[in-house]
């Protein structure tokens, strides 16, 4: 059976009324890819998107990039979901965008709640204690994870194009530590999860699909990384894991720097996911990560050697690399079978930590043609074939 390949889609290509406030009328984070610079011999930056700078919270821009994704076999996308204890962010690429483009209904689309932290890394200037300045916590109380149940319930989950698993609306969790201190205890938050999926059925559908991001080294600050992760996730009754990047499954520090090795990272990985296959009683999803950069959201005046990415090194994966990655993926799926099975890819569009599909002036769509090569589409993936209003 064919995977779903599922890309996660990082809304930050189009200007938002806090990012008005924190950084100015004009700021999105292209304003962070069209300043990077190289930071030491051989390094790719800039990076220069094929088409350019363009605001993704318009539908026609939107339908550009859902006609490619269709085009080479991406299925869908889990959207980075923003929600505060005020409510929404970044949410204008996915309800004026995607969500309005004519062809919307050709793709797949869940939510992927980012309840991390948002600190002030656009770009990282430090202050007087180093640390970047904290702008929103991602643990959350319960009136405000409740406010954020219904907006999702009501506006997306009825799509008909919404991701579902036996006919379950899917929601992922980035951090599920942030989720169980936002929410005091492992007790509420079970609590929490069962009120949301007893929402859901009365909402007419059969269950909520939970899936938990998990992970053993922290990249963003304040990161919560679980110890014991399948007790964790059967106390709170999730349906499925995965994981968001390589670069979460490695002790960065002991890799070569500046530059690493792609190959190294892979091993990694996939040394992790294979242990949680064996330790998990739920499915877990490969992913598969096209790279990792993070230094367009330095500072000038910042050394590549610190910054809230301490010693992080480039992981620049040709297309070649990320090709035999899919492979892998493909080969651990069928080695640890499921009845809905999914290959998550980091990322459609994380221009900012030099991991996207979308085409470049260096590769063009050469990790696109990957995906297709490895996973070739089959016809009518979608039956729904109807935009989503």
């Amino acid at each position: 059976m064919r995977p779903k390949i599922l890309a996660y889609y990082f809304p930050s290509w189009h200007h938002d009324k806090r990012n008005t406030e924190w950084f100015g009328s004009h700021w999105d984070e292209w304003t962070l890819v069209e300043a990077a610079r190289p930071r030491f011999e051989g390094h790719r930056q800039p990076r220069v998107p094929l088409d350019g700078r363009f605001d993704e919270a318009t539908p026609e821009e939107a339908e550009k990039q859902i006609a490619l994704a269709r085009e080479f076999g991406v299925d869908g996308f889990l959207v980075d979901y923003y929600w505060y204890d005020d409510g929404p962010y970044l949410s204008r690429g996915l309800d004026k965008g995607l969500l309005k483009a004519s062809n919307s209904g050709d793709v797949e689309i869940a939510i992927m709640w980012a309840n991390h932290e948002l600190v002030d890394i656009f770009p990282f200037e430090p202050g007087g204690s180093g640390d970047a300045a904290l702008l929103k916590s991602g643990a959350i109380g319960l009136e405000a994870f409740q406010a954020m149940a219904h907006h999702v319930i009501e506006s997306y989950f009825p799509l008909s194009n919404y991701l579902r698993v036996d006919g379950k609306p899917w929601f992922s969790i980035y951090e599920i530590g942030n989720l169980v201190a936002g929410l005091g205890s492992v007790e509420a938050a079970r609590s929490a999860l069962e009120w949301f999926e007893a929402e859901t059925i009365a909402a007419g559908f059969p269950g909520l699909h939970l899936d938990a991001l998990i992970w053993g080294v922290a990249v963003l600050p304040a990161a919560v990384v679980l110890d014991d992760p399948q007790s964790l996730l059967e106390d709170l009754s999730i349906s499925s894991a995965t994981s968001y990047v390589w670069v979460h499954h490695t002790q960065t520090t002991e890799h070569d720097f500046p530059a690493a090795s792609v190959e190294r990272l892979q091993e990694d990985a996939f040394a992790e996911y294979e242990s949680y296959a064996e330790s998990l009683d739920i499915p877990f999803y490969p992913n598969v990560t096209v790279g990792w950069d993070s230094t367009p959201r330095l500072g000038d005046g910042v050394s590549f050697e610190s910054g809230p990415y301490p010693r992080f090194p480039v992981w620049d994966q040709n297309p070649e690399q990320f090709k035999a990655g899919l492979s892998r993926a493909k080969a651990f799926l069928e080695d640890h079978p499921t009845d809905s099975p999914i290959v998550t890819v980091n990322a459609w569009n994380e221009w900012t930590e030099g991991s996207y599909l979308l085409p470049d002036t260096t590769h063009g769509t050469a990790f696109l043609e990957a995906i297709r090569d490895v996973f070739p589409p089959e016809s009518a993936q979608l039956t729904t074939g109807e935009g989503a209003n």
